[in-house]
């Protein structure tokens, strides 16, 4: 991520948290995380990883679409670039991403929030996911629903593969 994106997401999660009224500990701790790195962060300085991201997300019970609204362009890591395509706005929230995944990665996803479904539809190439219990493999044109809020996975074998994935948040109590 460039610094001007950090910077943008640094002010970004302060400015949620501040709003929710946490603190800089309790979000570091709830999130897994050391303080000093949100801290860092916060201030423009760190580099976090997606699921650092995903797990401040969870933790300030926004969709994860929410916090990098702001930024401009992809979030990349070594093996993977995600790009927001669309984030919804109605309840349920439902965030839709384009992502791509280099040869032989495998990535790790943590649990989202209760009551979240992911539906993977790959555009090119071949990928695994799913849960633990309920791995699909899917070729161009098929898709896969699974419950994300257990941790799940995506695997690449040979080639390239670019998904459009689909994230559906539960819906909020007492609102239409």
């Amino acid at each position: 991520m460039d610094k001007l994106n950090v910077n943008k997401l640094g002010r970004h999660i302060q400015k949620l948290r501040r709003d929710r009224e946490i603190s800089l500990s309790q979000l570091a701790q709830g999130a897994g995380i050391a303080k000093s790195n949100l801290s860092r962060i916060e201030q423009g300085n760190g580099n976090p990883t997606v699921d650092t991201i995903w797990r401040l997300a969870i933790q300030l019970k926004v969709p994860f679409s929410t916090l990098i609204l702001p930024l401009s362009g992809s979030i990349e890591e070594s093996e993977i670039e995600v790009r927001l395509i669309d984030h919804g706005t109605d309840n349920p929230p439902i965030d839709v991403y384009w992502m791509t995944c280099a040869p032989h990665s495998k990535r790790e996803a943590e649990a989202h929030s209760p009551g979240t479904t992911e539906t993977v539809t790959v555009i090119s190439g071949q990928l695994e996911v799913g849960v633990l219990d309920e791995i699909k493999l899917l070729s161009a044109g098929e898709t896969h629903t699974f419950n994300a809020d257990q941790p799940h996975f995506y695997q690449t074998g040979e080639n390239w593969a670019t998904v459009l994935m689909t994230i559906i948040y539960a819906k909020e109590q007492g609102q239409k």
